[in-house]
């Protein structure tokens, strides 16, 4: 043998030099229309959220981070692809679909030449895992997550069926996956007066299998066969997007604890007979569920080299029973999802790893979802592509005051009229109904004494409206027509 005669301790030393470092394994948990302010370390006093608090206490607290858009799809691909939603593919929800039990799932595929994180991290053979709500192409699609350099996946193909926390399957990869128990109902029903009894309640509007169980437990086993390489897994649990559904017991603790008034399925989705404390619950259980992943990390000695960063894809809602002025849902901002004021789209991010970040820190730089792929990139030491929106804020997280910032941050939303936002430095821009106006005013706030964007400035300050009024107009040409801020067709 080569090293019989060296001492042990030198054969011990030159092993170690050629062992190469071992890289972080990555968990993004999405939150689906938590509200800025719906955690308890951001201000929440009626909703429980101790996992997320300790998370929150253990590591990074950032306080301008925003969402990609301020919906579902186009802000889960800006997330994935690191581009806004001014030069994304998927730049609002778009059907494919019908809302029966047998019409075809999924929203508008991401397109196969799209470069997503999990393609990104397969090349440094990462294992690679979602489990949760996607809403980028559904089964048989190039937008599918097998197609999207995910190896394994389990959740909701289709937002529309993730509209019921009961469905009558999932999906695991290309296979639907049966819930036993579960028959089809709608999950948009109205009713005319209370019911009487709770017991109907519960039989009429649940079934046997929770869907969030069923995913918490497939995360928890895609990062138990995977504890012995890097990971990166996606949790983008559905919680608490309405409907407004929960196990009997997370919702027994809210129980009575508000005055509540039964919802009649109004406002679309599902009745409930205690909206406050449903919707209280299925933040509460969520939280829950990430205390899980945490235990897990612990348990598996994976903790220290995991980072896990903790998000939301938009604000508050406004239907389905839940009530965001009682809890106070997006805290002074203004605007809720749909809404590109700060409710709409500002968002907590919490990120946790141990002895690479501090303990109990906060962080004011303003950031959003399309950093999270450049960020990761850097984090691997991998080279982020040329043509995205993102900056990495890895610098913010490790505490250095070479954080780069961005030029302006640009979002667009092509719902009720449609309507665009820029933020530069602490400057704020918005322009409404654009589709009925193409010469629609920029509303200017400035977020530094003004965040609740109740003050329109614009008249003002021309320079800084002028300078907005450029970057709007650079936004890319969509191939979706409807996605160019035309006018409305007679």
């Amino acid at each position: 043998m080569r090293f019989r005669h060296l001492p042990l301790f030198f054969c011990l030393f030159v092993f170690a030099c050629n062992q190469a470092p071992q890289r972080p394994n990555i968990i993004y948990i999405l939150a689906d229309d938590l509200g800025y302010n719906e955690v308890g370390a951001y201000g929440q006093a009626k909703i429980k959220t101790p996992n997320l608090d300790q998370l929150a206490a253990q590591g990074m607290r950032f306080t301008q981070h925003y969402s990609g858009s301020p919906v579902c799809a186009p802000s889960r691909g800006t997330l994935l692809t690191g581009k806004h939603t001014g030069h994304a593919y998927i730049r609002d929800n778009y059907e494919m679909g019908g809302w029966g039990p047998n019409e075809p799932e999924g929203q508008l595929p991401l397109r196969d030449e799209e470069f997503t994180i999990a393609e990104m991290l397969k090349q440094q053979d990462y294992a690679t895992g979602f489990v949760g709500k996607w809403g980028l192409g559904g089964p048989d699609s190039e937008g599918h997550p097998n197609n999207q350099g995910f190896d394994f996946f389990y959740g909701y193909l289709c937002q529309r069926v993730a509209h019921n926390y009961y469905p009558t399957h999932l999906w695991r990869n290309g296979e639907p996956d049966s819930l036993e128990g579960n028959p089809y109902f709608s999950a948009h029903q109205k009713i005319a007066e209370p019911m009487t009894s709770e017991d109907e309640y519960y039989k009429r509007f649940q079934g046997k299998q929770y869907a969030p169980d069923r995913m918490i437990d497939e995360a928890l086993d895609f990062i138990r066969q995977n504890k012995s390489r890097p990971f990166f897994l996606e949790f983008a649990t559905p919680v608490p997007h309405v409907a407004i559904q929960v196990p009997k017991e997370s919702l027994d603790p809210y129980r009575g604890v508000f005055d509540e008034t039964p919802y009649l399925g109004q406002k679309g989705y599902l009745p409930h007979p205690y909206p406050l404390a449903g919707y209280a619950a299925m933040i509460s259980r969520m939280d829950g569920d990430i205390g899980k992943l945490m235990a897990l990390l612990d348990e598996l000695g994976l903790a220290d080299n995991t980072i896990v960063i903790f998000s939301s894809d938009n604000g508050t809602t406004f239907n389905g029973g839940t009530n965001a002025a009682f809890f106070e849902s997006v805290g002074p901002l203004r605007g809720l999802k749909g809404s590109v004021f700060e409710g709409g789209i500002r968002v907590p991010m919490i990120a946790r790893w141990p002895g690479k970040i501090a303990a109990g820190t906060v962080s004011d730089h303003p950031s959003a979802f399309w950093d999270v792929l450049p960020t990761i990139a850097d984090i691997v030491g991998e080279d982020a592509p040329q043509n995205i929106d993102g900056v990495s804020f890895l610098p913010a997280l490790l505490g250095k005051s070479t954080q780069p910032k961005h030029d302006h941050l640009y979002w667009e939303y092509h719902a009720y009229g449609g309507m665009q936002a820029v933020r530069t430095g602490d400057w704020k821009a918005v322009r409404l109904k654009i589709r009925e106006n193409p010469d629609a005013p920029i509303q200017l706030f400035n977020l530094a004494d003004d965040l609740g964007e109740k003050n329109d400035v614009a008249a003002q300050h021309p320079d800084i409206v002028a300078q907005i009024q450029s970057i709007m107009a650079a936004r890319s040409t969509s191939p979706i027509e409807d996605w160019n801020f035309l006018p409305k067709k007679q």
